[in-house]
């Protein structure tokens, strides 16, 4: 056959998807398009926790653009700056003494890391498969089937109708891709990436890439030279047609033709060791390759997929939700979309975007991987990515793991705890060499290397991040009730910190013990008497670290008693909290954001982290009425000052709302969510992507139907008027309860509670509250059982 030019054929099959008659209808959780991806933010992913994948879905030239968790540039740095100890004094003596200028200049020089920045994460390649259609295709259609994990590609080309489906299988640890016609084919499939690519491989069916990243010797980011190597390899697992490998200079591949079914197999490695945060020269790529491909073969393809799919489901399959009966399904996903940036109400895509949010968490934090989720998750098509595409610890590494637990997804925790009992290493030794203490911390950002000293400049300066970073772990607990996880893995992490936070505070002028240095995430305030024209980030006793000294000290306490441990360390913590400086309301009816009343520099500014005692802590609740009130003039004061959050930020304030009890509010940030911060393939932007605003995204959606932090479960606290109808299954509050909800004209009509034991329990409804007993398994109520009554 004789292959059209690469320009005639995008217009052809421009002209071809146009005049395609549009399917009518979608599968519940799929997201789906009438035209392949054009950029990589458009396409689709797939992902077993530890590698991923973006699936474009073109029929001329497919590219799958692929990840390893590990692949990082960079390598191993003990950033602590060996001045720090040193010059402490001094700098909490100028803060405390107003002086915040000289205050930067001593830690701008003397504790900020050595070198201050880190590395990125990166891309590991390309599948890129050239199709051979003599004519470009029509009923075209890709998809992403949420609940069975799978990418689609349809379409017909040349009389035969073909299938491309994609899919991250955890059980076998590869990536499959199954190329299935009604007639006979042919592609060239080639395994490709850009750089430090030391060799290209190829032998009876599987072809493979070798490299070592190598890095520029850099001041600011560190020494250069070559380091974590890495290798890539892909199999036919099965063929009808005929196969031939390839390799050359840039590339290795696989020549197919005469075939009708084809499976590939795709794994990754790197010489990465989780355990020492290190590069590791025992470990051989090559050999990691061969062995995981060696365990797929003879496997046959029905069985692989079944087993991918039976493994994806039970975790997808717990929680339900639907909100009424649209037709807006009938729309591509990304038409549905752009209707809701016009200003449509799309509840269908509301719960399209919450379950894409769960399965985004389970294909980028789950065993086989062993990381946790970074600021894109496990996808990133970039040698240098934005941000790095780090493990930022300042609220984004946080909010990715809010849903996790509400979601019924308990499992995806289990890196982040595992990394962070790691990270306890090099963060002790962080918290001697910098602070002089006990115990471990570290500041606004990490990478795989286990980075814990100061990074990019002052406003990193946040020892706060390590003890923030310890309340997934006692969330794990308080939802799952397992005992043998908080004693084994979350109470050493948590005791660590305890440690850390008992030496670094210090007694400030007012009599309050108070964290020195301080700050609150990249906000800065005026210099008092400059008129302006001075601004720091740098104080002492930031509310947030109070907020977050009172959620560590309030975990610990309640965890020592669980395990009956540390009853002296406990009441030492009981009478520090006592010493701490109060949350206070400002002039202007907003709670403070520093101790002492300052102006914002930014009034609008993104991060509203003084509002960490509302949401995810329970420090600020209608009991403290005061502060209650003064969280709602905050936000909207933020609000008023800022056309536009960015997408985490507008996810915070879901869950603010949410909290506020302000279901019409919290449902306007839901469609705000939409309307300015997602992308086509539903992907959380700023720009560029991030995905901590899918998660809380779906944590604030949760939140708004169940709600179980003031030891009750306490269903629709936050429904707005345009969620007339619905209902959800599967939601997971405190105490290891799974809760059903349905609702009929704003007012719930059932509730069911599964309860692992025997136990009372508060049911809550807005105002009212009833005590009920809940036996073992589950609980089916009636609203008229419960008594509660519509409120006007």
């Amino acid at each position: 056959m004789m292959e059209i030019s690469r320009t005639l054929y995008l217009l052809m099959l421009t002209v071809s998807l146009l005049c395609t008659s549009p399917v009518q209808g979608q599968e519940e959780n799929e997201l789906w398009y009438k035209a392949p991806a054009k950029e990589w933010t458009g396409a689709l992913p797939v992902g077993n926790g530890r590698m991923g994948a973006m699936v474009f879905g073109d029929p001329g030239r497919e590219r799958i653009q692929f990840n390893e968790e590990s692949v990082w540039a960079g390598s191993r740095i003990d950033n602590n700056n060996p001045q720090a100890l040193k010059q402490l004094p001094a700098v909490r003596q100028a803060l405390f003494r107003g002086e915040y200028t000289k205050a930067w200049e001593l830690s701008d020089q003397y504790l900020l890391g050595t070198p201050p920045r880190i590395r990125s994460y990166q891309t590991l390649g390309d599948v890129l498969i050239r199709y051979h259609w003599d004519e470009a295709p029509a009923d075209y259609r890709r998809s992403l089937i949420l609940d069975k994990g799978i990418s689609k590609t349809e379409y017909k080309a040349g009389g035969i109708s073909f299938q491309q489906e994609v899919y991250a299988s955890a059980p076998h640890d590869v990536i499959v891709i199954q190329l299935s016609a009604d007639k006979a084919f042919s592609a060239d499939v080639s395994l490709v990436r850009e750089k430090d690519v030391d060799q290209y491989r190829h032998q009876d069916g599987t072809a493979w890439f070798e490299g070592r990243i190598r890095d520029e010797d850099s001041p600011l980011m560190g020494p250069g030279g070559k380091h974590m190597r890495f290798c890539s390899a892909m199999r036919v697992l099965a063929c009808d047609g005929k196969v031939v490998s390839f390799a050359d200079e840039g590339s290795s591949g696989l020549r197919i033709s005469e075939a009708r079914h084809v499976t590939l197999v795709l794994t990754a490695a790197t010489d990465y060791n989780f355990d020492q945060l290190d590069t590791d020269a025992s470990i051989r790529p090559f050999e990691v390759c061969n062995s995981i491909l060696g365990k797929v073969q003879g496997i046959d393809p029905s069985v692989l997929r079944s087993e991918h799919e039976s493994d994806h489901r039970h975790l997808f399959d717990r929680v339900k939700f639907r909100l009424g009966n649209g037709d807006e399904d009938r729309l591509s996903t990304d038409e549905r979309v752009a209707a809701v940036r016009s200003g449509k109400q799309d509840n269908g895509l509301i719960t399209l975007y919450f379950q894409y949010a769960r399965y985004l968490l389970m294909a980028s934090s789950r065993k086989p991987g062993k990381l946790p989720a970074n600021l894109q998750g496990v996808w990133n098509d970039l040698y240098t990515a934005k941000w790095n595409s780090d493990f930022h610890t300042n609220i984004n590494l946080q909010m990715n793991y809010w849903p996790a637990e509400v979601a019924n997804l308990p499992e995806t925790t289990e890196p982040l705890s595992d990394f962070l009992t790691r990270l306890t290493a090099p963060g002790s030794r962080t918290a001697k060499a910098m602070y002089g203490t006990e115990g471990w911390t570290l500041h606004h950002l990490t990478d795989v290397f286990g980075r814990t000293g100061v990074a990019d400049g002052v406003w990193g300066l946040s020892p706060m991040a390590g003890p923030w970073m310890t309340f997934p772990l006692f969330r794990h607990y308080e939802f799952t009730l397992d005992r043998h996880y908080l004693e084994q893995t979350a109470y050493p992490v948590m005791k660590g910190s305890v440690q850390f936070v008992l030496g670094f505070l210090v007694e400030s002028p007012e009599g309050y013990l108070v964290t020195n240095p301080s700050h609150s995430p990249e906000n800065a305030f005026f210099v008092p008497g400059t008129d302006k024209k001075e601004k720091t980030y740098l104080c002492y006793a930031a509310t947030i670290d109070t907020q977050i000294i009172h959620g560590l000290f309030s975990n610990f306490i309640k965890a020592a008693t669980v395990l009956n441990r540390d009853a002296e360390l406990a009441e030492k913590l009981k009478a520090t909290l006592k010493r701490l400086p109060p949350m206070k309301v400002g002039a202007n009816g907003t709670l403070q954001e520093w101790i002492h009343d300052y102006e914002e520099a930014e009034p609008g500014h993104r991060h509203i982290s003084h509002l960490l005692g509302l949401y995810p802590l329970s420090l600020i609740t209608k009991d403290t009425p005061a502060l209650f009130e003064a969280a709602k003039k905050t936000i909207e004061r933020r609000m008023a000052h800022s056309t536009w959050h960015v997408g985490w930020s507008s996810a915070w304030i879901i869950n603010f709302y949410a909290r506020l009890y302000d279901g019409k509010k919290a449902g306007d940030q839901v469609q705000k969510l939409l309307q300015q911060s997602t992308l086509g393939n539903l992907f959380n932007t700023i720009p560029p992507f991030q995905i901590d605003g899918n998660m809380g995204g779906a944590a604030g959606i949760a939140e708004m139907l169940l709600q179980s932090h003031n030891d009750e479960i306490h269903i629709l606290p936050a429904l707005p008027a345009s969620w007339k109808e619905g209902s959800i299954t599967g939601l997971k509050a405190r105490g290891n309860c799974t809760v059903d909800i349905k609702w009929q004209n704003g007012m719930p009509v059932s509730l069911s509670v599964y309860s692992p034991e025997e136990r009372v329990c508060r049911v809550r409804y807005r105002q009212q509250a009833k005590e009920v007993r809940l036996e073992k398994g589950n609980n089916v109520f009636s609203m008229k059982e419960l008594a509660f009554e519509a409120e006007r």
